[in-house]
């Protein structure tokens, strides 16, 4: 960084929120944000889906939804990053303004609706980056005008998986109407049949992740674990972005559409995972997201139950040096307490969940 980040943020949020993540990106892209690189220790490594994580915290998707950063983000010190969501075609998303920073409560309310360069872009982007090491994953959605959306994340399998480390269907954005139906029961079993069919015709094997919303409640979770159990889905992200609107939020924006992330989805989004690590029973695995930004925050989403963990709004008012200091705190509070990852996860389940 060439300045401290806090001295920046001011410039940054007199401009649109778009725009300074078109800028963010090209900084990555020119160096101008760099890093420790994927920072790691015995405590903090694991091995899931036969895949070695140097350490349990990842970029989220919609960062870098067309794949133009992931090494420059890896070297953030993030363990993964996760590019996407992607489309099969290209899209525009919803229109303007859709992005809004509810800066008393270090959130942000968007309602971007999947806007991306297509499979072919984040193809040639992933392709272009092989052999370069480390854990990117792609995150895969249905366009908008799609009349069966099922198709579309099987095109997104069979497009993009031979070039990434895991595949995420994002059933649960609340920006595509009628998305979030994809979590009933009927439309979710025909989606993971049909996804799981395709990994097998391809012969690309990658595991796969579903994400899903925090407005759901146990019953709904339950359910969901068992259908990915069932056909043989590896992960379960919990959880995407709320449509619900906190009492406690105190900013200007908080009455605009669209989803809501950042700190206030901490609370619901860690009951869900706890939820889903009960239902689980060790049977998937966990990736915690929602509302994590400190050390703190990552230890308590993998005491809930996650394996994983996941930020990408709280890099907004945290800026680019964020991951490195949560990296090396849990390492630190991990070290203290004489545990591991792997250790740690699911302790307070029960807690959270209650």
């Amino acid at each position: 960084m060439i300045l401290p980040y806090p001295l920046i943020r001011p410039f940054l949020f007199a401009l649109e929120p778009e725009r300074v993540h078109r800028l963010t990106l090209r900084a990555l892209r020119m160096g101008l944000a760099g890093g420790p690189g994927a920072l790691a220790s015995p405590r903090l490594r694991q091995t899931l889906f036969g895949i070695e994580f140097s350490n349990p915290l990842g970029l989220a998707a919609g960062f870098d939804k067309n794949a133009e950063a992931a090494d420059a983000a890896l070297r953030l010190g993030f363990g993964f990053v996760e590019c996407g969501t992607v489309t099969p075609k290209p899209q525009d998303g919803n229109a303007r303004p859709r992005i809004f920073r509810l800066k008393a409560d270090r959130a942000v309310i968007n309602r971007l609706g999947f806007n991306n360069e297509g499979h072919r872009a984040a193809q040639a982007r992933l392709t272009a980056r092989a052999g370069r090491g480390g854990v990117v994953g792609i995150n895969i959605g249905a366009n908008k005008d799609a009349v069966d959306r099922a198709a579309d994340y099987v095109a997104g399998y069979r497009a993009l998986a031979a070039s990434a480390s895991y595949v995420t269907a994002n059933i649960s954005s609340p920006n595509t109407p009628g998305l979030r139906g994809l979590q009933n029961p009927d439309e979710l079993n025909d989606l993971l049949a049909r996804l799981v069919a395709a990994r097998a015709e391809s012969g690309v094997h990658r595991p796969i992740w579903l994400k899903i919303a925090p407005d759901l409640d146990a019953e709904a979770i339950a359910a969901i674990v068992e259908a990915c159990v069932a056909h043989g889905i590896e992960g379960l992200a919990v959880s995407n972005t709320t449509l619900a609107r906190p009492e406690t939020l105190g900013s200007a924006a908080k009455g605009e559409s669209g989803g809501l992330s950042g700190a206030p989805l901490f609370l619901p989004s860690t009951r869900a995972l706890a939820a889903a690590f009960l239902a689980a029973k060790g049977r998937l695995k966990l990736i915690g997201i929602g509302g994590v930004a400190s050390a703190d925050d990552a230890y308590a989403k993998i005491a809930a139950g996650a394996s994983l963990v996941q930020l990408y709004s709280a890099m907004i008012y945290g800026g680019p040096d964020l991951p490195a200091r949560i990296v090396r705190g849990l390492d630190v509070r991990l070290e203290r307490e004489g545990l591991s990852v792997a250790a740690l996860t699911g302790r307070d389940a029960a807690a959270w969940a209650g």
